[in-house]
C-alpha cells in the first residue's frame, strides 16, 4: 500500500486521463447501441448528438429523460385497465352515423377503437364555452345541482380569487353528502404553490378524498419514473350525467404567475359540456386515473348510469392517450383526419411542434388544394416550444397553410381540429412532440353538422382576434432569430 501511495502522484493524472478517455467511449458506444432501439430517427440523432457532443451530461441526460414509458407497476395497472375496457367495449357496439357523413370517418372510428378508444355513442348533446369566467361558473353550478357523485381532474388546479367559487361548490356538495373524488396533476398544481396549498387545505377541510397525479416520487412504483411524464386531462363530471372537457385548467387566467401579471398575459380557452351517454364514457376514463392513484376501482355500476338525457343529435368518441398506450393514440388519428379531408381543415393548438408524419400530412393536404389554416398565439409562455414551433413555419405558409397570429397579449390555449363539415376533435391535447409521447391526453371527436357550425362561429372569433402571417412577412424576419427557432427545433426532438 505503501508503494502505492509513492506511484499515485506521479501516475495519477495519467491514469485519470485513460480511466476519462475510457469512459468517454464507453458511453458513446452505449448510446451508439441503447439510443436508436424502437425511436424515431429524429429524436435518435437528437440524443446521439446530446451524448457524442458531452456524454459525461448527454448519457445520464438520456437515462433520466430518454424513455416514455411508465414503470412497471403502473403498466400492469394500464394492461388490467384497457383488459377491462376492451371487454367491455366488445359488449356495446358503435353508435351508427349519421347516413350523409363520408365513408372515411368510419375509418377513424375504427382506428380510434383498434387504438382504445371508447365506443361511439349517439344521442349525445354538447354546447362550447369559450369565455374563462362563464365556463367556471358553469362547472360550479352543476356540481352544486349534484345529487350522488363528483368527478374533477385537472393538470393544473389551485384556489384562488377566480377558482374560489367552484371549490366552495365541491365543499357544499361534499358536505351535503355527495361523493367528491378530485385528481390533479402533481408537477402541473404543485408548482403554484400558494394555491395548491390552499387547495388541498379547503378540499380536507370538508372531507373530500383528493390524490396528486403522477407524484413526482421517482422511485414510488419500485422502478424508476421519468419526471415529466405528466397527466395533462381536464375533466368534471356530475352524477354521470353531465360532463365539461377541453383545454382550461382550474387556476386564474393569468396561472396566478407575477410574470404573467406584468406582462397581462392571460389564457382562451375552450370548453365543450357534454350530456347524453358520452358522459358515461367520461366517467370510465376518470376511474382509471383514479385507480392508478388511490388503488380504487369504482364500480362499473357506480360509473355508468342511464342518460337523462338523450335529446342531442351528436355522436362522440372519447380518444385517451398517453404513455400508457402502445401507439401515440391521438397523433395517428390527427394524421388520419388530415389525410381524409377534401376541403378544409382548422387546427388550433398553442404548442404546435408536430413530428415528420403530421407535417407532411398538413402539407399534403394543403398541396392537394384542402384550405388549411393553423391558429398560434403571437407570444409565447414557453420559450423553447414557442421558438420550436415558429421553424415549422415557413415549410407551412411555402404550401398554402394559413397561419393566425393570436393577438398578444392573450395566449391562445385553446385546442381542437374540424375537418370538412364532418367532425371536430376536441380535448387537452396539444399538436405537440410531448403531447404525443409523454402526457396523458383526452381527446374528444365529435360528428354532426350543427355541432361543426358552433366551432366554426368560435373560429371566427378568433380569427376576429388574430392577425394573419405571410410568407413575405416571415421571411423579413432578422437572421439570428431564424437561427435561434431552428436550435429549439432540434432541441424539441430531444423526447
Amino acid at each position: 500500500m505503501e508503494a502505492f501511495w509513492q506511484w499515485f502522484p506521479e501516475h495519477g493524472v495519467v491514469v485519470a486521463t485513460y480511466l476519462a478517455l475510457g469512459l468517454d467511449v464507453a458511453l458513446r458506444i452505449a448510446g451508439l447501441v441503447l439510443v436508436p432501439r424502437n425511436r424515431r430517427p429524429g429524436s435518435a440523432l437528437a440524443w446521439l448528438l446530446a451524448i457524442m457532443v458531452l456524454p459525461i451530461v448527454g448519457f445520464p441526460l438520456y437515462l433520466l429523460l430518454g424513455k416514455a414509458q411508465l414503470p412497471r407497476k403502473r403498466r400492469v395497472k394500464q394492461e388490467h385497465i384497457n383488459a377491462l375496457m376492451h371487454e367491455r367495449a366488445e359488449r356495446i357496439p358503435d353508435s351508427a352515423l349519421d347516413p350523409d357523413v363520408p365513408s372515411w370517418l368510419q375509418g377513424a372510428v375504427r382506428l380510434n377503437r383498434e387504438l382504445g378508444a371508447f365506443p361511439l355513442t349517439g344521442n349525445n348533446s354538447a354546447d362550447l364555452v369559450i369565455d374563462y369566467d362563464t365556463s367556471l361558473a358553469g362547472m360550479a353550478a352543476d356540481i352544486r345541482a349534484a345529487r350522488e357523485q363528483v368527478h374533477v381532474l385537472f393538470y393544473t388546479a389551485g384556489l384562488d380569487e377566480v377558482t374560489a367559487d367552484l371549490f366552495a361548490a365541491l365543499g357544499e356538495a361534499a358536505d351535503r353528502g355527495v361523493r367528491v373524488r378530485v385528481l390533479y396533476d402533481h408537477w402541473g398544481s404543485a408548482s403554484h404553490r400558494a394555491v395548491y396549498r390552499a387547495m388541498r387545505e379547503h378540499l380536507d377541510a370538508h372531507g373530500i378524498e383528493h390524490y396528486p397525479m403522477m407524484p413526482f416520487k421517482p422511485f414510488r412504483d419500485g422502478a424508476f419514473q421519468r419526471p415529466d411524464l405528466r397527466n395533462h386531462r381536464k375533466l368534471v363530471i356530475v352524477d354521470g350525467q353531465v360532463g365539461w372537457m377541453g383545454s382550461q385548467n382550474l387556476i386564474a387566467a393569468h396561472y396566478d404567475k407575477p410574470a404573467n401579471i406584468r406582462r397581462g398575459l392571460h389564457w382562451q380557452e375552450t370548453m365543450v359540456r357534454l350530456r347524453g351517454p358520452i358522459v358515461a364514457e367520461m366517467n370510465l376514463l376518470f376511474a382509471t386515473d383514479w385507480y392508478y392513484e388511490s388503488d380504487e376501482q369504482i364500480s362499473e355500476g357506480e360509473l355508468v348510469s342511464a342518460p337523462e338525457d338523450t335529446s342531442g343529435s351528436y355522436e362522440c368518441q372519447l380518444v385517451p392517450s398517453g404513455p400508457g398506450f402502445v401507439f401515440e393514440n391521438n397523433l395517428l388519428l390527427f394524421n388520419q383526419l388530415f389525410y381524409s379531408a377534401e376541403r378544409r381543415i382548422s387546427a388550433v393548438s398553442p404548442y404546435f411542434v408536430p413530428d415528420e408524419s403530421m407535417l407532411a400530412a398538413m402539407i399534403t393536404a394543403a398541396r392537394r388544394g384542402v384550405e388549411v389554416e393553423l391558429f398560434v398565439s403571437e407570444i409565447g409562455d414557453q420559450f423553447l416550444v414557442f421558438h420550436a414551433q415558429r421553424s415549422y413555419y415557413t415549410a407551412l405558409l411555402e404550401a398554402g397553410v394559413r397561419i393566425w397570429l393570436y393577438r398578444a397579449p392573450t395566449i391562445l390555449h385553446a385546442k381542437h381540429v374540424t375537418i370538412d363539415e364532418s367532425v371536430t376533435v376536441i380535448g387537452s391535447s396539444n399538436m405537440d412532440i410531448r403531447s404525443f409521447l409523454l402526457d396523458m391526453e383526452s381527446s374528444l371527436m365529435v360528428g354532426g353538422t350543427d355541432f361543426m357550425e358552433k366551432m366554426h362561429e368560435v373560429e371566427d372569433v378568433y380569427r376576429s382576434r388574430s392577425r394573419e402571417l405571410t410568407l413575405e412577412e416571415w421571411q423579413r424576419r432578422p437572421r439570428l432569430m431564424q437561427l435561434l427557432d431552428d436550435l429549439c427545433r432540434l432541441a424539441s426532438a430531444v423526447v
